[in-house]
C-alpha cells in the first residue's frame, strides 16, 4: 500500500496553517448585513407582546422580525431529508417560549455592533407558565408545553421497550446481582468555531445558504420546511467547519438567515458569541440510568435489567432516537442471554439537546461499564476476565435488530490492551491508604458504522478525471475538521496510483452533489469510503482503457503507478493522457457509483486508565492512558490516532469536569461561557499510548471501520472505575466534582 495505511498530513494543512482557508464568519459580501437576537429570560412563558420602537429608532437598523411577522411552520431541526417523519415542534420564532435562550426575536442592522445595540431596546411581555426543569419519570410532562394551543406535545416523546429471553429466570438463577443507578451529566461540543451562518439572495427567487454544517441536504431539508418553501428554492453549500462534534449536525441560524436574506434581498450573516452558542444551540442530554446485573459465579451474565431516562429538553430534535440508539448499542457489546431495556425520552423546559459524539453510547455504556465494574468487585473477580468472558465475538448476531456485529474484535482489544498496560500487576499494587491514593480502572465500548438498516444508507461518489489532468471527486462530503477528506483522498488514490494530494474534493453543494445523509454516525469512513473506493476502481478501469489506446497498448498491459499510466515501453502522465483526449474532442474519463450499505458492522474498544486521587480535596488526576481500537485497517494512522486523542479529552471532561448544569430552579445553565464550563487542557492530558486493532472488515474500504465516535465513549467509565478503585466507593454520578468525591469519603465508604 502506498496511501492506504500512510501517515499522511491533511491535505489542506497548508491552507489551515497559513490562514487561507476562508471560514463562514471570514465571509465579506457587498451590502452584508448583520443578525442579533434577542432570547428569553423565562423558561417558560407566552410572549404577550413585543414592542420593537425602541430598536427601529436606532439608526442603521433595517428591521426587527419575532413570531407575528415571521411563519409559523412548525419544523424539526434534526430531519435529514425531506419529507422524513419526525415530531415538528419548534418554530423560527415561538409564540410561547419553552427554554430560557429560546429565541424571541431578531434585529437585522448594517453592522454586528448596530444589531446587538438594538436588542437591547426591544420591550417584550410575558405571561410566565409553569416550568418544569427535571426529567423525574412521574412527573406529568404535558405541563411543559402549556399554552400551545396549535399542537399536542407527547410526553415521553419516546419510549422502546426490549425484552430477550427470560430475564425473571435469568435472575432467579443467578449467583450474585448488583444494582446501581447511573447519572450522566449534560455537557457542551466547545467547538473552536461558534455557530455562524451566512445567506443571500440568488437570481429566480432563490436562496442560497453557506453553513459550516454536517449535512448541506439536512439544512435544505429544514429550512423548507421551517419557510414553507420548495426545497429547490434554497442552494445549500458547506463552509469549512471550526469543529462540530456533532454540535452543526442540526440547523439553528440557516432558517432565520435564509428568511431575513429572502425578506431584504441583501446577503445576511448571522454569528453567535460563545455565550450564545453555550446558551441557544445543542447540549448533549443528560441521563438516568438504573441497571441491575445477574452474574453466575464465573463471571458470566445470565441477564440484564435497565431502564433509561433521558432529558432531551425542550424540543425534540433527534431526542426520540435516543431511547432505541442506546440500546442498539447496548446488545452489540456482551452476549447476554437474556436482556429487559426500557428507555424513555422526555422534555423539561431546559435547553434542546442534540447530538454530541456518540448519540447515546457515552451515556450508556457509562451506565453499563460503570455498573459491570462494581460487581466484578463485589465478586472478587478481575474487571477485564468478566468482560472477557462475556464480549461478542466475529460474526455475532445482535439479539435487537438481528444485525451481524462483523469481525468484532474487542476481545483482542482487552487481551492487548491489558497486556500492553500491565494490568495485572499494576491492579495489585494499586495504593489504597494515605492521603495519595491511586488506581486503575478500565471499560470496553462498541459504536455503529452507519444508519443501516435505517433510512436509505448509502453514498454516491463521482471521480473524473479532469481537462488539467488532476483527479475530481465530487460526493456531498462534510469533513469537520477531523481529516475525513484526506483518508477519502487517500482511498480514490490509492486505487488511481495517485498521492492523496493529487485528488481534488469539490466542497457539498446541493447543485452540484447528489444526495447523502452527511457526516453522522460513525458512517463517513466506512460508508463514503467504499463509495469512493468502488467508483475510483471504476474510473481506473476507464483510464487503463483509455491510456491502452494512447499507448498502443493491450489493456492487461496497463498499469497506472506513481501518477503515470504505464506500458511496457512507455508511458504517459494523467495530463498528457487529459491533453491527448482533448486534441481529439474526446471527453476525459469519469465515473460514479452509488454504494448502498448491507452490513453494520461494530467498532470495538478497551480504554485503560491509572488516576491519582487527593482525598484531602478531591481532586482527580489521571496519570496514564492507553486505548486499544478494533478499526479494521487504519486508513491513515497517524488521523486514527489524532481522533483518539481527541476522544480521550472530550471523555475525560466528561468523567471529571463538564456539566451543562442547569438550574433547577430558575431554568438558568449555569455553565454558559469558558469561564465557568470547565473543559480539560493540555496539562490536565495524561500520556497516553494507542493500539490499533487492524484484523480488517470484509465490508469496509481497504477493511476500514469507524474511530470518530467510539475514541469518547469508554473513556468516562474508564475513569470512574479507577477512581472508584482507589477508594473503594460507588461513585455513580458523573461528573467526578470534588465535593461528590469528599461526600463518599465522608459517608465511611473508603478506609
Amino acid at each position: 500500500m502506498e496511501q492506504v495505511s500512510q501517515r499522511i498530513p491533511l491535505i489542506d494543512a497548508a491552507e489551515k496553517l497559513t490562514g487561507r482557508l476562508r471560514f463562514a464568519a471570514d465571509m465579506t459580501l457587498p451590502g452584508l448585513l448583520h443578525g442579533a437576537f434577542l432570547f428569553s429570560p423565562r423558561a417558560h412563558a407566552r410572549i404577550v407582546e413585543v414592542d420593537p420602537a425602541g430598536a427601529l429608532a436606532v439608526s442603521g437598523v433595517i428591521g426587527v422580525w419575532w413570531h407575528a411577522n415571521t411563519p409559523q411552520n412548525s419544523y424539526n431541526s434534526s430531519i435529514w431529508f425531506a419529507g422524513q417523519k419526525a415530531l415538528a415542534d419548534e418554530r423560527m420564532f415561538p409564540p410561547v417560549v419553552r427554554h430560557m435562550g429560546d429565541r424571541v426575536a431578531v434585529v437585522l442592522a448594517e453592522t454586528e455592533a448596530i444589531a446587538r445595540a438594538a436588542v437591547t431596546r426591544i420591550v417584550v411581555s410575558f405571561e410566565d407558565l409553569p416550568a418544569i426543569l427535571t426529567p423525574e419519570p412521574t412527573v406529568a410532562h404535558a405541563v411543559a408545553a402549556a399554552g400551545v394551543e396549535e399542537a399536542i406535545y407527547p410526553d415521553p416523546v419516546e419510549q422502546v421497550h426490549f425484552t430477550h429471553g427470560d430475564p425473571d429466570a435469568a435472575f432467579a438463577r443467578a449467583d450474585h446481582v448488583t444494582e446501581a443507578v447511573v447519572y450522566t451529566p449534560r455537557s457542551h461540543h466547545c467547538a473552536i468555531e461558534p455557530h455562524v451562518c451566512v445567506a443571500w439572495p440568488e437570481p429566480g427567487g432563490r436562496v442560497a445558504i453557506h453553513s459550516p454544517c454536517q449535512s448541506v441536504y439536512a439544512v435544505q431539508a429544514v429550512v423548507a420546511q421551517a419557510l414553507g418553501i420548495a426545497a429547490d428554492r434554497l442552494h445549500v453549500t458547506k463552509a469549512p467547519i471550526g469543529g462540530s462534534f456533532g454540535g452543526k449536525a442540526e440547523p439553528i441560524l440557516e432558517p432565520i438567515c435564509a428568511l431575513l436574506a429572502e425578506r431584504t434581498g441583501r446577503p445576511v450573516r448571522i454569528a453567535f458569541n460563545r455565550h450564545e452558542t453555550f446558551t441557544a444551540t445543542r447540549t448533549r442530554a443528560a441521563s438516568r440510568g438504573k441497571m441491575r446485573i445477574a452474574l453466575a459465579c464465573d463471571g458470566r451474565i445470565l441477564g440484564r435489567e435497565t431502564d433509561v431516562t433521558v432529558d432531551i429538553g425542550a424540543y425534540c430534535t433527534g431526542g426520540n432516537y435516543l431511547p432505541g440508539s442506546m440500546l442498539q448499542r447496548l446488545v452489540r457489546l456482551y452476549a447476554v442471554p437474556a436482556e429487559r431495556y426500557r428507555g424513555r425520552a422526555v422534555y423539561t423546559n431546559t435547553l434542546p439537546t442534540g447530538a454530541f459524539r456518540g448519540y447515546g453510547s457515552p451515556q450508556i455504556h457509562a451506565l453499563g461499564e460503570i455498573v459491570l465494574d462494581l460487581a466484578s468487585r463485589e465478586m472478587g473477580l478481575d474487571p477485564v476476565a468478566v468482560r472477557a468472558r462475556n464480549i461478542v465475538t466475529p460474526g455475532a448476531l445482535e439479539p435487537w435488530q438481528g444485525l451481524s456485529l462483523g469481525n468484532a474484535r474487542g476481545a483482542d482489544c482487552l487481551h492487548r490492551g491489558a497486556e500492553a498496560f500491565d494490568w495485572t500487576r499494576r491492579r495489585s499494587a494499586a495504593s489504597g491508604r494515605g492521603r495519595f491514593r491511586t488506581g486503575v480502572g478500565m471499560a470496553a465500548a462498541t459504536h455503529i458504522n452507519g444508519c443501516f438498516p435505517g433510512e436509505d444508507e448509502a453514498t454516491t461518489a463521482t471521480l473524473r478525471l479532469t481537462p488539467e489532468g488532476r483527479i475530481e471527486l465530487t460526493c456531498a462530503l462534510h469533513d469537520l475538521g477531523c481529516g475525513s477528506d484526506t483518508t477519502l483522498a487517500q482511498i480514490a488514490a490509492e486505487v488511481l496510483g495517485l498521492r492523496a494530494a493529487d485528488i481534488r474534493i469539490t466542497p457539498a453543494d446541493t447543485d452540484t452533489c447528489p444526495y447523502d445523509l452527511g457526516t453522522r454516525a460513525s458512517r463517513m469512513t466506512y460508508i463514503a469510503g467504499e463509495a469512493v473506493r468502488l467508483a475510483a476502481t471504476a474510473l481506473a478501469a476507464a483510464i487503463v482503457d483509455t491510456g491502452g489506446q494512447a499507448l498502443n497498448a493491450a489493456r492487461s498491459e496497463i498499469r497506472l503507478r506513481g501518477g503515470q499510466i504505464e506500458a511496457p515501453h512507455r508511458a504517459i502522465t494523467f495530463a498528457d493522457l487529459a491533453a491527448w483526449l482533448s486534441v481529439r474532442g474526446t471527453d476525459t474519463p469519469s465515473a460514479t457509483h452509488t454504494h448502498r450499505a448491507t452490513a453494520n458492522p461494530g467498532s470495538y474498544a478497551a480504554h485503560f486508565a491509572e488516576v491519582e486521587v487527593d482525598t484531602l480535596t478531591g481532586h482527580i488526576r489521571v496519570r496514564d492512558y492507553l486505548a486499544a481500537h478494533d478499526i479494521g485497517r487504519a486508513i491513515n494512522p497517524m488521523l486514527v490516532e489524532g481522533q483518539i486523542y481527541g476522544g480521550i479529552q472530550i471523555g475525560m471532561g466528561y468523567a471529571l469536569y463538564e456539566d451543562a448544569a442547569v438550574d433547577p430552579k430558575t431554568g438558568r445553565m449555569r455553565a454558559d461561557s469558558f469561564t465557568r464550563y470547565t473543559l480539560v487542557n493540555a496539562p490536565e492530558m495524561p500520556p497516553i499510548r494507542i493500539l490499533l486493532v487492524e484484523e480488517g472488515e470484509a465490508t469496509g474500504p481497504f477493511g476500514a471501520k469507524a474511530v470518530g465516535e467510539i475514541a469518547t465513549i469508554p473513556v468516562a467509565p474508564a475513569v470512574v472505575n479507577a477512581v472508584n478503585h482507589a477508594l473503594e466507593t460507588r461513585l455513580t454520578e458523573l461528573p467526578l466534582l470534588p465535593e461528590r468525591v469528599l461526600d463518599a469519603l465522608g459517608q465511611g465508604s473508603s478506609s
